[in-house]
C-alpha cells in the first residue's frame, strides 16, 4: 500500500502510525519556502527511516546556488564566471563579460527567468538587480550569459554512477539569446519551445560525476550544461531531487530516461533498490 503524506507539522505521528517501509521524498519547499526543504530529510534522519533522493546537507546546498557554484569551481567543474549581489548597488566584478543573466539565489523552477534576465549593460543589469532583490527578499546570482547549445544531465547512483544525457533542441535557434524562460517551462505545451535528442561525450559524464559527489545528492540528480562555439562545458544548474513522474506529465527525467528505453517504473525500482542499501 501507498500512503501520500504532506510535508508538515504532522509527518513525525503520520509516519509513525503508518510505519512505512520506505519514503519516498518528493518535498521540495515546506510553508512556501525551497529552504525549510531539508528540514524533511531531517526527520527522516531522527525517526530512522529508509528514504530517497539526497540528505540534509545536499537539500541544503541546493537552495544556495552561490554556493553550489563556488564547490563546482573549486572542483574542476567549469562553469561561467559569476558574482553574487546582495544589494543592487553592490560592486560589479570586472572580470564579468556582459550579456550576463539574473538568477534568484534561493529559488529554483525558472522562477523570474523572463526575457529581461539577460542584461546587455550595467544600467539594465542594476535595474533588474533592484526589482529581484526588492521582491523576493534574496540575493541573486550573475552569471555571464553563455551563448551555444544546451544539455540536461541526469544522473543516477548506481553502482558506478550513471550518467544519461540530452540536448535540447529549442524551437528558436535563431533568437539572439536562446534560452528557457518560465513561461517555456511550465505555461506552454510539452515540446513547443524544445525537444530533447540523445547526446553523448565521456568527458561531459565525467563532470557530472563529479559534480553529483560534490553537491552531496543522492541516488538521483539533474545538471544543465551549456555547450560554447568553442566546444567548452559551463554548468549553469543543478537539481537535486528533480521533479519526479511518468514522461506523460511533461517530467524531464522520464522523458530523458525514456531516450535511453529506460521506462519510469524501471527508474522507480532503481530508487528504491539504492534507498535500500
Amino acid at each position: 500500500a501507498v500512503a501520500l503524506l504532506p510535508g508538515n507539522a504532522d509527518l513525525p505521528d503520520r509516519l509513525r502510525d503508518l510505519d512505512p517501509h520506505m519514503v519516498l521524498n518528493l518535498v521540495d519547499s515546506v510553508k512556501g519556502s525551497e529552504s525549510l526543504a531539508s528540514a524533511i530529510p531531517g526527520v527522516l534522519e531522527l525517526l530512522e527511516r529508509v528514504y530517497t533522493g539526497a540528505g540534509i546537507l545536499g537539500l541544503s546546498l541546493d537552495t544556495n546556488k552561490f554556493l553550489v557554484k563556488k564547490l563546482l569551481q573549486n572542483n574542476g567543474v567549469p562553469v561561467p564566471n559569476f558574482q553574487l549581489f546582495n544589494t543592487a548597488k553592490d560592486f560589479l566584478d570586472p572580470v564579468l563579460r556582459f550579456p550576463l543573466i539574473s538568477k534568484l539565489n534561493s529559488i529554483h523552477g525558472s522562477v523570474e527567468i523572463t526575457r529581461d534576465a539577460v542584461s546587455e549593460n550595467e544600467k539594465h543589469l542594476r535595474k533588474r538587480l533592484k526589482y529581484l532583490i526588492r521582491t523576493y527578499k534574496q540575493p541573486v546570482l550573475v552569471e555571464e550569459f553563455i551563448s551555444g547549445r544546451e544539455i540536461t544531465a541526469i544522473a543516477m547512483q548506481e553502482k558506478k554512477k550513471k550518467v544519461y544525457l540530452a540536448e535540447k533542441v529549442f524551437a528558436h535557434p535563431d533568437e539572439k539569446y536562446v534560452f528557457l524562460t518560465f513561461e517555456d517551462q511550465w505555461l506552454s505545451d510539452p515540446n513547443t519551445a524544445f525537444h530533447y535528442t540523445p547526446y553523448n561525450d565521456p568527458l561531459l559524464k565525467e563532470y557530472v560525476k563529479k559534480a553529483f559527489v560534490v553537491t552531496k545528492m543522492a541516488d538521483y540528480g539533474k545538471f544543465d550544461v551549456r555547450l560554447d562555439q568553442s566546444g567548452r562545458y559551463f554548468f549553469i544548474d543543478s537539481n537535486c531531487n528533480p521533479a519526479l513522474g511518468p514522461k506523460e506529465l511533461d517530467v524531464a527525467i522520464s522523458i530523458i530516461l525514456d531516450l535511453y528505453d529506460v521506462s519510469f517504473e524501471t527508474l522507480l525500482r532503481r530508487l528504491v533498490s539504492y534507498a535500500s542499501r
